[in-house]
């Protein structure tokens, strides 16, 4: 039996970080909208709202650098759980995908201004490592 989920898509707010109460491990939790490949011509396309949950590491790392709107692709496995809601007596039915991976698509400056502070580490001999020069017509010299 196989289970395995990869997705591409925008988070739909803020991704919302806590902790276990028993072992006080982060787990983060988001909603993507991932477009439908198909639409009715003359009409919007749809989209599906999943929800995704990643513990550990990978949660505070999320939390830490996207935001609503930003592009992730997530990579994981469907799970669905059940939990009684004390509040209103009611057996609640979720969902939602577990990550194992998720990759930020966003450029570096699109979304979070933090990348736009300059690195009071870095290193000024690594950057006149990089090659200078004009690279718009690359494709010229390729062997292919």
């Amino acid at each position: 039996m196989f289970n395995k989920v990869v997705l591409i898509g925008r988070l739909t707010k803020d991704p919302e970080l806590r902790y276990t109460s028993t072992n006080n491990l982060p787990v983060c939790s988001f909603t993507l909208a991932v477009n439908r490949p198909y639409s009715v011509q003359g009409t919007e396309r749809n989209a599906d709202f999943i929800s995704c949950t990643a513990w550990r590491k990978q949660a505070e790392n999320i939390h830490k650098y996207v935001s609503k709107g930003s592009m992730v692709a997530v990579e994981g496995k469907i799970q669905t759980r059940d939990y009684m809601d004390e509040k209103n007596n009611v057996r609640r039915y979720v969902t939602e995908v577990v990550c194992d991976s998720v990759v930020f698509l966003d450029s570096k400056n699109s979304n979070n201004s933090d990348y736009n502070a300059p690195n009071e580490n870095s290193n000024k001999d690594e950057e006149d490592e990089l090659p200078k020069g004009n690279f718009n017509n690359v494709e010229d010299d390729l062997p292919f």
